[in-house]
């Protein structure tokens, strides 16, 4: 572990942009996996590797890089590890890098598509991805400003968006208030933030007898 530590201190940047960009990357190839229809139909197997490619494109030139200069900058802002200090981080994080960052992968592969609204699927998903975003995103920050040393924090990232990248690629191709809605209404307490819509109501409504 010292070895590779060493490593990461002597080449911060490279290190933490590459872990996120491959993790970044990766999150689209197992969204695609995990999305396979279950039946073995022709060419349902098969990789869309050009779609892995804009992911990738996305994620290298842009959110590993912005990580990677906003944690230091937060840190520089607010250093420290005590409770006050990783509120304000994560408050930080969520009221001004959240928005950013989504913002970039929605209209940013749009914009690779040849979308001619690149960011019709902004307006449409932004606000239910923003929601779920700061349910994951205020522990997994939490966790970074307290228990990650700065070096380390973009790569720290980047292994949570590999689940959370997952999820937006999913998203980008479902019904984000659908798919928000049904994943937290069964967690107690946060089903008045995403709240079915009128004819998912009536769908899980049980029968009357």
């Amino acid at each position: 572990m010292h070895p590779l530590l060493a490593v990461v201190h002597r080449y911060p940047w490279l290190m933490n942009v590459a872990t996120y960009g491959t993790l970044f990357s990766a999150a689209d190839v197992a969204q695609q996996v995990l999305a396979r229809p279950s039946l073995d139909l022709p060419g349902q197997n098969t990789l869309d590797l050009k779609q892995t490619g804009k992911v990738a494109l996305v994620g290298f030139a842009f959110h590993a890089n912005f990580n990677y200069i906003w944690f230091r900058t937060l840190e520089r802002l607010l250093p420290g590890a005590n409770a006050t200090r990783v509120i304000a981080k994560v408050a930080c994080d969520q009221v001004i890098a959240a928005p950013i960052t989504i913002g970039v992968f929605y209209t940013g592969l749009s914009l690779l598509d040849g979308e001619s609204d690149i960011f019709g699927k902004l307006q449409e998903k932004f606000w239910p991805t923003y929601k779920a975003g700061v349910l994951c995103w205020t522990l997994f920050q939490a966790v970074n400003f307290t228990l990650m040393p700065p070096v380390l924090r973009t790569a720290y990232v980047g292994a949570c968006s590999f689940l959370w990248t997952a999820f937006l690629c999913y998203l980008r191709q479902s019904d984000a208030h659908d798919t928000t809605s049904r994943l937290f209404h069964a967690v107690p307490g946060l089903a008045g933030l995403f709240p079915l819509t009128a004819g998912e109501s009536q769908v899980n409504k049980p029968a009357e007898k």
